[in-house]
């Protein structure tokens, strides 16, 4: 299954899960537009499965957890990414060759 294929079926799988709670489609998709990724699309559906929210408070509570999560790992690995090239330049210095020693 291709990337777009397995973010709509990850799509399709949220909302169908959702209507089949009794909650409205549009629900559901504001959700998933609001997650974005297959990964936090599918996260939110084993949610939905395992804790059988009673509300849609709980359920946007959730959602706004996922996304925070996310967001928290994005920021990690762009400071990670940051501190990498960090030593680089501590390690190889700035505009230096060899060949000027």
């Amino acid at each position: 299954m291709s990337a777009p294929e397995s973010w709509k079926a990850a799509y399709r799988e949220l909302i169908g899960t959702l209507v089949r709670m009794g909650y409205p489609e549009e629900l559901g998709k504001a959700i998933a537009k609001n997650l974005g990724s297959e990964k936090t699309m599918r996260r939110m559906t084993v949610y939905l499965h395992s804790a059988r929210p009673r509300s849609a408070e709980e359920i946007v509570d959730e959602m706004l957890a996922i996304m925070s999560d996310r967001e928290r790992w994005i920021r990690k690995k762009e400071a990670e990414e940051a501190n990498a090239r960090y030593n680089e330049l501590l390690y190889y210095g700035i505009g230096e060759n060899e060949e000027d020693d």
